[in-house]
């Protein structure tokens, strides 16, 4: 009798689809547009699989039927997982964003730690726990995605699933001696723990988590050299690696080289014409560093005359989780300060050192930006990887450009061979580096980019899946090493998990 054929279930906080109510109150869907959709989408598609994620909205009247409108034309089961608006409140807004993603990204005074919180958290892996238990058969491997479903893997053991499970973190996994002032710390240890591979961005996040295993788990011991260690828990064996997420690399390259992406480009340079173009996208968040980088800007202005009316910052900032308080705090103080540096250099008529943009941008409008600056300004206080220094890279054919970079996003580890390196807190380093940029010899600038668009090219999104999946099915771990080039998204379908 054949085996059954083994397939892929994706678990994370969210489905790969957004919904929303038109003007007649019909759901309609949109595929989304992120990496680990690119990435996860052909496998599934390929293999067989089913992605498990909450749609994003509380309203569940009629969501079933469009839920499965999408998964008909996706070539996958999509399974949703529905949310009151307390557990939206609670598990979502409360402990995975007052409490976890603070306490990760090292700014303990921002948490909350609400005892109810934890507790709603627990009760939503457990919804989603019920939901993976019914989609899954023993043959599969289940792939469980960041830190909304810490707990997820503990939830399904004690349920009875023995399938495989992995998991990745896409944000920075803490220092000890932060992870020590969470009240859960071994609760949530011990659930990790419960997975068959836990992936991180970096090995410094690597080695964060298996300091916190020596040192609050008894009796566990950590093996193993190379990207991938094992930890061996009582009778349990995990493997705890490092994987670096990156993007789809000839998507983003090719669609910053369409005619109409072109045309934006040429418009962009035309309006502002004579100057240097730096550029900065990110969500409206405390981990991005907006008002550092802004006050940066303005100390170059003041250090450096001679770059006034020689460069402008176009400054976008997309809204990111609404109704929380501390949010719409930093939108004022980031308007604020840009209200200050136009107000302060700004010449009638002429020069405007700071285009701030709120809102989302069109696709074909953001590779345009991509590509039309001479300079990324990519300084987060802390981040996981941060995929827009690697998408601004990427969209850079013209490769006479400067990606300025904080050291302290993930990405820093792979790209600090061609990026300029920064501390985001070091408000003269920044602007010494956006003086840097503007002065800088062509040559050098070129060779800077071909560097790091190499690197991006050749460990690109697919390789990220496909080595991910080698660490989880690998016998022997001595003989793990990925392959240092990308492979096209098709191998993981020949994987044997």
């Amino acid at each position: 009798m054949a085996q059954a054929r083994e397939s892929l279930i994706v678990v994370s906080n969210r489905l790969p689809f957004s919904f929303e109510r038109d003007r007649r109150g019909a759901w309609q869907s949109e595929r989304g547009s992120g990496g680990l959709v690119s990435a996860l989408t052909p496998v599934l598609r390929d293999r067989g699989g089913t992605w498990i994620g909450w749609p994003g909205t509380a309203q569940s009247n009629g969501l079933a039927q469009a839920v499965k409108t999408a998964a008909a034309g996706s070539g996958y089961a999509l399974e949703p997982v529905m949310l009151t608006e307390a557990e939206v409140r609670d598990f979502y807004r409360g402990f995975s964003n007052e409490v976890v993603w603070p306490l990760f990204h090292d700014l303990t005074p921002l948490c909350n730690f609400d005892p109810a919180y934890w507790r709603a958290y627990g009760a939503v892996n457990r919804k989603f726990a019920a939901i993976v238990r019914s989609a899954v058969s023993g043959h599969d491997f289940i792939w469980v995605h960041d830190y909304h479903l810490l707990t997820l893997a503990s939830e399904l053991r004690t349920g009875g699933v023995r399938s495989r499970v992995g998991f990745f973190l896409h944000i920075p996994f803490p220092p000890l001696d932060i992870f020590m002032q969470l009240p859960w710390r071994e609760q949530l240890l011990h659930a990790l723990l419960d997975y068959d591979l836990l992936g991180f961005q970096t090995p410094r996040d690597r080695r964060n988590f298996v300091h916190c295993v020596r040192t609050l788990v008894r009796g566990a011991t950590v093996q193993g050299k190379g990207p991938v260690v094992t930890a061996q828990v009582g009778d349990r064996e995990v493997r705890i690696g490092s994987f670096p997420i990156s993007i789809d690399y000839r998507s983003f390259a090719s669609g910053a080289d369409t005619p109409q992406v072109s045309a934006k480009v040429r418009d962009l340079r035309a309006h502002l014409p004579h100057r240097k173009l730096i550029f900065g996208v990110d969500r409206l968040d405390y981990t991005k560093g907006i008002p550092h980088r802004l006050r940066a800007f303005e100390n170059a202005l003041d250090r450096y005359p001679e770059l006034r009316e020689r460069m402008s910052l176009i400054q976008v900032v997309v809204p990111s989780r609404a109704g929380i308080p501390e949010y719409g705090d930093l939108k004022t103080e980031i308007e604020q300060i840009v209200g200050r540096i136009n107000g302060r250099f700004a010449k009638p008529g002429g020069w405007v050192p700071v285009w701030y943009v709120f809102g989302s941008l069109e696709r074909a409008d953001l590779l345009a930006y991509y590509r039309a600056a001479d300079a990324a300004l990519v300084t987060p206080l802390k981040d996981g990887m941060n995929l827009v220094a690697k998408e601004y890279c990427a969209c850079s054919v013209d490769e006479n450009c400067v990606l300025i970079l904080s050291e302290f996003a993930g990405a820093a580890a792979e790209l600090r061979s061609g990026a300029l390196l920064v501390n985001p807190n070091d408000i003269e380093g920044v602007a010494d580096a956006i003086h840097n940029m503007v002065t800088m010899h062509a040559a050098e600038r070129r060779i800077r980019m071909r560097r790091l668009r190499r690197i991006i090219r050749e460990r690109d999104v697919f390789w990220w899946v496909d080595s991910f999946l080698r660490a989880a099915i690998t016998k022997d771990l001595s003989a793990f090493p990925a392959p240092e080039k990308s492979v096209p998204a098709p191998v993981s379908e020949f994987l044997p998990l």
